[in-house]
C-alpha cells in the first residue's frame, strides 16, 4: 500500500510539471506561432499602433476603457470578415492567375501608366505605313480593346487590390501569379513595382492558408466542413528584366524569398522529396541558353542554387518543341505554356498537351498548361488581327480549361486576370461607350469569366482526386 502511494504521489508530481510547461510554453508563444490567429489579428495590431490615443502618456488609468473599446469593435470587424469570407467558394491552389501590377492612373501616380500604352509598329516598314501610331489617352482611350469596370485604376491603390482579390476568390483561384521585375527595373512602358508586392501580400492574406499543397484537398474539405475561411496566396512570375543571368537571378531570387519568403501568403510548394519550397514562373526563359540556366540550377554545379536556403520550383516557359530537351538539361523543375493564343506556338497548342505532359511525367517534370478566355491586341498591336481568338461568350475558355484537364496537368494557369493589352482578362469588364469603341461581356454579366473559372477549378479539384484514388 506505501509502494502505491508513493507511485500515485510521484504520478500526480510528474502530472503537474507536464501541465506547468506546457502553460509556460502556451505563453510564450507569439501570435505568429499560434496556428489559430484570427486574420483579424494583423489589422488589430495595426489599429492600436497608429491609434492617436495610444500615445498620450502613460496613464494606466486610461488602458482598460481603451482596451474595451478596441476589444469590442474588433470583434465586429472579424466577424463581418468572416461573413464575407464565407460567401466565396474555397479556393484551389492548384490554379494560378498571373496579375499585373503595372498601371497606374493620375491620382496615386501622379500620370497614367500602361493604360496610355504606345500602339507598337508592325516590324516591317511597309506594313506599319497601314496602320496608326502614337499613344492611347486615358481615361476614355486606354490601350486595351477592353474596357474595366474598376476604370483606369491605379495598381498600387489599397481598394484597387481588395477589389481584385475578391474577384479571385469569387473565381475560386487559390494563386495570384504577380509579374515582377527587380526593385531597380521595369517594363518598357512602365514604372518599377516591386513597392507594391508588400501591399499585394497583406490584402492577399487577408483573403491564406499555410497549407502544404500536396495535401490540400483532403485539407481544404476538412476545414470547410469545419466552416473556416480559406486565404489567397501569392506566386512570382519573374520577367526578363535587362541584363538578366544566372548570377543575377540568383540574386534576385535571394532578395524575394528573404524579404517576402515568410509572409504567410508568400506561396510554396511540398515536392515529392517532402522539401516545402516557392514556386517561380520564368518568363521568356528561353533568352538564356540551357548552359547559363544549369550554373543556377544544376545540383553539380559549385554555385548553384540547390540545397541552399534559396532552392525553389522553377518552371521554364516553354515555346517551341526543341525547347523541350533545353529546359531538361538546363535544370528546370517544369515546364508551362503562358500564351492564350491556341496555334501561336507549339506549347500553347493545346492538342500538343498530352506529348508535352508524356514528356514531363518521363523526366520528373512537372507540366503547367496555360488557359485564357481569348486573345485580342489590336489596341497596342494593330496590325496582329492573325492571334486573335474570339472569346464566343466563354465558349473558348471552357474549351480551353477542358483541354487542359485532359492532359492531367500538376497545375493550371490562366493567362490572366489583367492583362488588359493583350485581351486575355478575366477581370470584370464593362460595356463602354465613347469614341475607342470597346469589346465587352454582354450579352453575359461582367462576372462571366469569374463564374466560368470557379466551375471548372471545382471540376479539376473532383478530378484531381480521382487521379490520385
Amino acid at each position: 500500500m506505501a509502494r502505491f502511494r508513493r507511485k500515485s504521489c510521484i504520478t500526480l508530481i510528474a502530472l503537474v510539471l507536464l501541465v506547468l510547461v506546457v502553460t509556460v510554453v502556451l505563453k510564450a508563444l507569439s501570435p505568429e506561432d499560434s496556428p489559430f490567429v484570427s486574420p483579424g489579428g494583423v489589422e488589430l495590431f495595426a489599429d492600436r499602433k497608429n491609434d492617436p490615443e495610444s500615445h498620450k502618456g502613460n496613464n494606466n488609468n486610461n488602458k482598460p476603457d481603451k482596451t474595451k473599446m478596441n476589444d469590442s469593435a474588433q470583434p465586429d470587424k472579424d466577424a463581418e470578415l468572416a461573413a464575407t469570407l464565407r460567401k466565396f467558394p474555397p479556393p484551389n491552389y492548384y490554379l494560378h492567375a498571373f496579375y499585373y501590377t503595372w498601371f497606374g492612373n493620375p491620382k496615386l501616380d501622379g500620370k497614367y501608366v500602361h493604360w496610355d500604352h504606345p500602339q507598337m509598329p508592325h516590324w516591317d516598314f511597309k506594313v506599319a505605313q497601314g496602320y496608326p501610331q502614337g499613344r492611347h489617352s486615358p481615361p476614355d482611350d486606354i490601350g486595351s480593346n477592353f474596357y474595366p469596370s474598376l476604370g483606369a485604376y491605379s495598381s498600387r491603390d489599397p481598394s484597387i487590390i481588395e477589389a481584385h482579390m475578391q474577384q479571385l476568390r469569387t473565381a475560386a483561384i487559390g494563386v495570384a501569379a504577380v509579374s515582377w521585375y527587380p526593385p531597380d527595373s521595369k517594363d518598357d512602358n512602365g514604372e518599377p513595382t516591386d513597392d507594391i508586392v508588400p501591399l499585394l501580400l497583406e490584402v492577399a492574406h487577408k483573403y491564406h492558408i499555410k497549407v502544404c499543397m500536396k495535401t490540400a484537398a483532403a485539407f481544404v474539405a476538412r476545414l470547410v466542413s469545419k466552416g473556416s475561411i480559406l486565404y489567397l496566396q501569392v506566386a512570382f512570375h519573374i520577367e526578363p528584366y535587362q541584363g538578366r543571368d544566372e548570377v543575377n537571378m540568383f540574386t534576385n531570387v535571394k532578395y524575394i524569398i528573404e524579404k517576402y519568403g515568410k509572409h504567410p501568403a508568400f506561396f510554396k510548394y511540398q515536392t515529392n522529396t517532402g522539401k516545402l519550397l516557392p514556386l517561380f514562373y520564368v518568363y521568356d526563359s528561353y533568352l538564356m541558353n540551357s548552359e547559363q540556366w544549369s550554373k543556377l540550377l544544376k545540383h553539380t554545379e559549385s554555385k548553384s542554387i540547390r540545397d541552399t536556403p534559396y532552392d525553389a520550383i522553377f518552371l521554364a516557359l516553354l515555346v517551341d518543341e526543341k525547347h523541350k530537351r533545353d529546359i531538361l538539361t538546363a535544370g528546370f523543375d517544369g515546364v508551362y505554356t503562358y500564351f492564350a493564343t491556341n496555334g501561336f506556338s507549339y506549347g500553347s497548342t493545346q492538342r500538343n498537351w498530352a506529348s508535352i505532359k508524356a514528356f514531363c511525367e518521363d523526366n520528373n517534370l512537372l507540366f503547367v498548361p496555360s488557359v485564357g478566355p481569348g486573345y485580342i491586341d489590336t489596341s497596342i498591336r494593330p496590325w496582329n488581327f492573325q492571334n486573335t481568338r474570339n472569346r464566343i461568350n466563354g465558349k473558348y475558355y471552357e474549351t480551353s480549361l477542358s483541354a487542359a484537364l485532359e492532359a492531367r496537368p500538376d497545375f493550371i494557369s490562366i493567362t490572366s486576370f489583367n492583362e488588359w493589352h493583350e485581351g486575355t482578362q478575366i477581370e470584370m469588364a464593362i460595356p463602354k461607350t465613347s469614341q475607342t469603341v470597346y469589346l465587352d461581356y454582354l450579352p453575359n454579366k461582367p462576372t462571366i469569366y469569374l463564374e466560368i473559372t470557379r466551375k471548372w477549378a471545382a471540376i479539376f479539384g473532383g478530378e484531381r482526386r480521382r487521379w490520385q484514388e
